[in-house]
Parts: structure tokens; C-alpha cells; sequence
């Protein structure tokens, strides 16, 4: 198996492990995502995030992490926000999901960052066994707020 870093290359392939775990998670309804936008916000002049691929020693993918820089005032420092961690079904139980999070721990400590974080839906209890084993706190007392659609527009015009 192998960990890398994706290119402009791998948008499709992106895009192609984004929906599996969008029908995963039983929210393909609400992927607006296109392979275009995955090139210009990835892989265009401002990258707002980024994406490891890991591959079989065939090369084919397997799994991926999607990942960008936040900040912690508190620390002083930056921290990478864990957006997506995602192994095909039919590839776990293979290590796959340790070893993008053990990169993820590493460019952490390879860019100076303070924490890693990231969430985990309620009812995936699987996902949250495998986390809590390999050391995530969960964070019951934090809840997460989102204002998005229309409420982001409204919020931005004051209305």
C-alpha cells in the first residue's frame, strides 16, 4: 500500500471516493461537488485543502483523507482539521484507515500544528471505536454549528 499526496490528476478519482462515502453516510442527495470545482479549489491558484490517496500496490485507490490547516488561538499554533476519512468497504480491515491517519499525525508534526481534529457522525459507531482505539477524545460538550444556503446569504446581507 502506498500514501500520497493527490495531484490535479487524481480530481476524478477524488470525486469517485467523495460519493461512495457521501452514499456511506446516506447523503449523496446533498453532494453539490463537481470534478471542476474539485480542480479549482484543490488544485488551483488558492488551495483550500488537500487529499492523500492511499493505493493498493496495484495502484488502485483504496481510501482517501481530505484535510486543511485550521487555527488554535489557545495554542498559538496551526492545526489540521480532518474533513474526510474514507476506506472502501471492501479494502477495510486492512490497515488503510490507521495508516492515513498516522500520516495525518505526522504532517502534524512535521508543520508545527498543535492538534488534529475532525467529526465523526453520531450513529457511526464503528468509525468512533476505531478513533477512541487509536486515541481520539471525543468532544461531547463542543456542537458543531453550520449556516449554510440561503441562511448564509441572509446572514451576510443582515437580514
Amino acid at each position: 500500500m502506498n500514501i500520497r499526496f493527490a495531484t490535479e490528476a487524481d480530481v476524478s478519482t477524488i470525486f469517485q471516493l467523495i460519493m461512495h462515502l457521501a452514499e456511506f453516510e446516506k447523503l449523496a442527495h446533498e453532494v453539490e461537488a463537481t470534478e471542476e470545482q474539485l480542480t479549482k479549489t484543490l488544485f488551483g491558484e488558492q488551495a483550500y485543502a488537500e487529499v492523500l490517496i492511499a493505493e493498493l500496490d496495484s495502484g488502485e485507490p483504496a481510501g482517501f483523507a481530505l484535510f486543511f490547516h485550521n487555527y488554535s488561538t489557545f495554542l498559538g499554533k496551526p492545526g489540521i482539521y480532518l474533513e474526510d476519512l474514507c476506506v472502501l468497504e471492501q479494502h477495510r480491515g486492512q490497515g488503510i484507515g490507521i495508516t492515513l491517519l498516522r500520516k495525518l499525525a505526522e504532517l502534524c508534526i512535521e508543520r508545527d500544528c498543535g492538534r488534529l481534529e475532525w467529526s465523526v457522525l453520531d450513529w457511526n459507531v464503528d468509525a468512533i471505536r476505531f478513533y477512541e482505539a487509536n486515541g481520539a477524545e471525543l468532544l461531547n460538550e463542543w456542537i458543531t454549528n453550520r449556516v449554510s444556503g440561503d441562511n448564509l446569504f441572509k446572514l451576510a446581507q443582515h437580514q
